[in-house]
């Protein structure tokens, strides 16, 4: 009698290391699994409802005695954040603790920008009450409990007129504040070593390229974006908008792109080496967006609006992927990325720092191998069946606050009836007399050298 068995040499079987893949036995025939398209769709529409089931992005708020007004990262550390306040308070808070670390007393007025040194140990404030004060700043200790203590400043730089926006140079020990006029400092002088005006009444924001520190960048009150290089005397160019922009930040990955928020509910981001035209505009926010921060990814950028919320943008999309609202937050001035990406933070005029997820629906602590595979297996099926409509139906929808959502419907009838305007008047006019600007050039009026 001929007994027939299953023979396999261990040797295949057996993995030499955990990440070795094992044999399975299976046969890939699509004849013999006719239903795997539609068991695949199910799920995806299953981790599609489920992900906005956990979606709750909310962690923590953070109380100040005035409406926060500038917030600054530590580069150096992940776990912090520093907030100034209209008040003229300065707090260096401990994230995971939710607590208060220093107390930076100095300033009489609000504070309206903070930036960090590069090595994380000092940081820089600028004031309407017309001061720059360096600060030193305190790593978080181990022991838990509370340890707020008031610090004074290092060093104070006074100035003729009251500041707007602050940023520290990558490389060197100087900085660049924004008012009457751009000027850059040095640690060690108490007097501008660089001064920078091209007919702006006021400069209300600064930023150093990341790639290259010399290089930099600032919004005027003139409707106006400038680039400067600090080894020119004069500043480089510019392009004059229709509305003013509050606010910039630059691509960390592609340095030679930055994003302005406008005060006409829209954000652009430019190429610098071609400012005629923008590389993409991002809609959908109804009142004018205040501030703007890149992730370290260099893959989506956060902003934050007077319309009360803050969005989340992919920096190669129209429209945000995110947006966070809570019934008690307020006007939006201060948004960040934290430094590993995983977290947001939003000051507002309600007096709070709120901590938020970057992800909303993302399990946080330590996980099991398992669960971390089924989590990229529903983002891969998501990836996958994205187009459905069914699936797309659920991943974008959002519950937006009534306000928001009666003026972004108002928003929409506004463009619609522009649209429909302007194809009527290309229908009755002859052939080419009428000359369509595209989105991305119609904001812009001229660029200047």
């Amino acid at each position: 009698m001929k007994v027939k068995v299953i023979s396999r040499s261990e040797e295949e079987y057996t993995r030499e290391r955990t990440s070795d893949l094992r044999k399975v036995q299976r046969n890939y025939d699509p004849l013999l699994h006719p239903f795997e398209k539609a068991k695949e769709y199910t799920r995806a529409l299953n981790a599609a409802k489920l992900d906005r089931v956990f979606a709750k992005p909310f962690l923590a708020a953070l109380p100040h005695d005035d409406g926060v007004t500038c917030l600054a990262r530590n580069p150096k550390l992940v776990n912090s954040i520093v907030a100034g306040a209209a008040d003229g308070d300065i707090r260096i808070w401990d994230i995971p603790q939710k607590r208060t670390l220093r107390r930076l007393v100095g300033h009489t007025a609000a504070v309206k920008g903070i930036s960090f040194a590069p090595d994380g140990e000092t940081c820089v404030s600028a004031s309407t009450d017309a001061t720059v004060k360096l600060w030193k700043v305190p790593y978080a200790p181990f022991e838990a409990g509370v340890v707020q203590d008031d610090a004074e400043a290092v060093f104070e730089f006074q100035g003729k007129n009251a500041f707007r926006g602050i940023d520290h140079h990558w490389d060197r020990s100087a900085f660049a504040t924004a008012g009457a006029a751009v000027d850059i400092w040095d640690h060690s002088r108490s007097e501008p070593v660089q001064s920078f005006t091209w007919g702006s009444d006021t400069v209300t924001s600064v930023r150093f390229n990341p790639a290259e520190p010399d290089v930099f960048a600032s919004t005027g009150s003139d409707r106006s974006i400038a680039l400067y290089d600090l080894r020119r005397a004069t500043p480089l160019r510019k392009v004059v908008m229709q509305t003013r922009s509050n606010a910039l930040a630059w691509n960390p990955l592609e340095p030679f792109n930055f994003t302005a928020a406008n005060e006409d509910c829209c954000l652009y981001t430019f190429d610098m080496r071609k400012l005629e035209s923008a590389l993409g505009v991002h809609k959908d926010f109804v009142s004018a967006v205040m501030d703007v921060d890149y992730s370290p990814t260099g893959r989506e950028f956060v902003a934050g609006s007077y319309d009360r919320s803050l969005r989340i943008f992919s920096v190669s999309g129209g429209h945000s992927r995110e947006v966070y609202t809570t019934k008690r937050m307020q006007r939006v001035f201060a948004v960040r990325f934290s430094g590993d990406a995983t977290y947001v933070f939003s000051g507002s005029d309600d007096m709070n720092v709120r901590c938020w997820k970057a992800k909303a629906s993302e399990q946080l602590g330590v996980r099991l191998p398992r669960e971390k595979h089924k989590q990229a297996y529903n983002d891969a099926l998501l990836e996958r069946y994205k187009h459905m409509p069914e699936v797309k139906r659920i991943v974008r929808h959002r519950h937006l606050p009534a306000a928001i959502y009666r003026a972004s419907k108002m928003r929409r009838a506004v463009t619609d009836s522009d649209k429909r305007k302007l194809q009527r008047r290309i229908d009755h006019s002859a052939p080419g007399s009428i000359v369509v600007k595209p989105e991305r050039k119609k904001k812009i009026l001229a660029q200047v050298e």
